[in-house]
């Protein structure tokens, strides 16, 4: 890691996207693969929120993984696992249909220019000794390697220690961010309200406390 040295900028790739390789370069498949205003997301998101209302269906990703420990027989063994699939398999099909989508998105409609954050963010990132190589630009935007890789210990520990605090929180906290943070709230549970409330403050925590101690192990 370099920490002493200033971060170097953002950097824009030269190669040609998936979507100019297969010749998609219409005006439609230009604008769907720019970066939208917030305000279309949020509309998206309140009108799935608003259809589920509707249907008596709440929203939630994480309920999925419960799901699948069902359909593979956990249940007999955890009462927990005990679910009625009938009134399940829908969010299984929506949850595939968002790994499909994100597929698709990354694949064939990202955008050539990288992502856009701050300049004051780069120079802490710079800091704390995540660096922006030119090597590990390829036009992702700041995707440090510090942290996002498999190739060293550390970064497959963050990974796999990441990944079990999320899935075995979102499991003990019965609901993820969409499943308090925009269904809950929506329906103004006061539970999802706290769980929303110590999300901010673990994320502040994280960012300010320790990521830093993590990046200087």
């Amino acid at each position: 890691m370099r920490s002493g040295r200033e971060p170097a900028p953002l950097l824009k790739t030269e190669n040609r996207t998936n979507m100019e390789l297969i010749g998609n370069t219409s005006p439609f498949w230009s604008f769907v693969s720019q970066p939208w205003h917030w305000a279309v997301s949020g509309a998206a998101i309140a009108l799935t929120l608003a259809l589920l209302t509707w249907m008596g269906r709440s929203f939630g990703v994480s309920t999925t993984f419960k799901g699948i420990c069902t359909m593979a027989g956990a249940g007999k063994r955890i009462p927990f696992f005990n679910m009625d699939m009938n009134d399940e398999y829908w969010r299984i099909a929506f949850v595939l249909g968002g790994v499909l989508g994100g597929f698709i998105t990354g694949q064939f409609l990202q955008s050539p220019e990288p992502v856009a954050i701050s300049e004051s963010t780069i120079s802490y990132l710079g800091t704390i000794g995540i660096d922006y190589p030119e090597a590990d630009a390829r036009g992702r935007g700041f995707v440090p390697t510090e942290v996002f890789n498999f190739t060293s210990l550390k970064g497959i520990i963050l990974a796999l220690a990441g990944g079990f605090l999320v899935g075995f929180g979102a499991r003990y906290g019965d609901g993820c961010t969409s499943g308090h943070a925009i269904s809950g709230l929506a329906h103004f549970q006061l539970p999802s309200l706290i769980t929303v409330i110590g999300f901010f403050i673990g994320g502040l925590l994280m960012t300010h406390l320790l990521f830093p101690l993590l990046m200087g192990l």
